[in-house]
């Protein structure tokens, strides 16, 4: 609580004065509202006299309070956040259906474990960008989770003409980020193949990115080794074969270092999530927080009060009290 204007305060002084200048003025004179009543004034009379005196200097003191303008405090926290762009670059090639993060296929970890980081990024736009064959900006930069979210649901096999463009990829998430005008941006690479398709190398592109100041975390996913892949037999239904999935970690070590990211392999649904938590730590979002008080006045119910008191007073000295000469 504080006064805007304090000094108006002092008038609360004048109210005991009042009171003494009323008493000494007073002093000596005897008012009577008629014969019968001057037997039984005495002392009571003095006091009733005072009841009127009472309620003008108290409602001084509530005028008094209502001037200085009392006004409440709230605080307040405002969070500025310096967000960054992140652009999802993500592989939905054939090779994505293998059965090796069971019991789901690569992809649709890949979406999950996606889904879980885009929730942890408070504060920064992320955009998808998807590819096989070719490459596709699924969804621009964005603050939206849940369009994103629904997005990445969508995504499946057979969108994109089928093979691995890793470097067309990565091409279509820097385009996205060029103009970007965030302190930090970032590229989250993940596929499990090598760089098939496509008028882009893997390596040049990520140079155009390291010119401009954005980072590649390159993620190689799959397990070592012949993995389940699902083939759709005829007569047999679908079942599962054990192929070999070339995974080429050596060019998505480049593509990190050059840029000054990182590379990870994630072998498993559990080491996927792994590596999204150490992205989100080494990428955190900076948060500033600033406190402020903002003030409401508070002047209406002394003002009220002060109001009600001298009208108290005026009843009582007009109606209660019978005076005479």
């Amino acid at each position: 609580m504080r006064f805007a204007h304090p000094w108006f305060l002092a008038l609360v002084a004048l109210a005991p004065a009042l009171i003494w200048w009323e008493l000494r003025k007073r002093r000596g004179a005897l008012r009577l509202s008629d014969l019968s009543f001057a037997a039984g004034a005495g002392n009571r009379g003095a006091w009733l006299r005072l009841i009127p005196l009472v309620f003008y200097a108290l409602a001084l003191v509530a005028m008094a309070v209502a001037m200085a303008r009392p006004q409440q405090g709230r605080q307040f926290q405002d969070v500025e956040t310096r967000g960054i762009d992140i652009m999802l670059c993500l592989d939905i090639s054939g090779s994505m259906q293998a059965a090796d993060f069971l019991p789901k296929n690569r992809l649709t970890v890949a979406k999950e474990r996606a889904k879980e980081f885009i929730s942890r990024r408070e504060g920064d736009r992320i955009g998808l960008v998807v590819f096989s064959g070719v490459s596709l900006t699924q969804c621009p930069l964005t603050t939206d989770r849940n369009i994103l979210g629904q997005l990445l649901d969508r995504l499946d096999f057979g969108m994109l003409e089928d093979g691995t463009a890793i470097g067309m990829g990565i091409a279509s998430a820097v385009a996205r980020l060029k103009d970007s005008k965030a302190k930090d941006r970032v590229i989250v690479l993940l596929t499990d193949g090598r760089n098939n398709a496509g008028d882009i190398d893997p390596l040049t592109a990520a140079q155009a990115a390291a010119s401009l100041g954005v980072k590649i975390y390159a993620i190689g996913v799959g397990s070592k080794g012949p993995v389940p892949f699902p083939v759709d037999h005829p007569f047999l239904g679908r079942t599962y074969e054990r192929i070999e999935v070339d995974l080429d970690t050596e060019i998505l070590e480049q593509v990190a270092a050059v840029t000054g990211g990182r590379f990870f392999l994630a072998t498993d649904a559990e080491g996927l999530k792994q590596v999204y938590d150490a992205i989100s730590r080494m990428e955190p979002t900076t948060f500033r927080a600033r406190r402020h008080t903002v003030y409401y006045e508070r002047a209406g119910l002394p003002l009220l009060l002060a109001v009600g008191l001298f009208s108290a007073g005026l009843v009582v000295a007009g109606l209660v009290l019978r005076r005479v000469p």
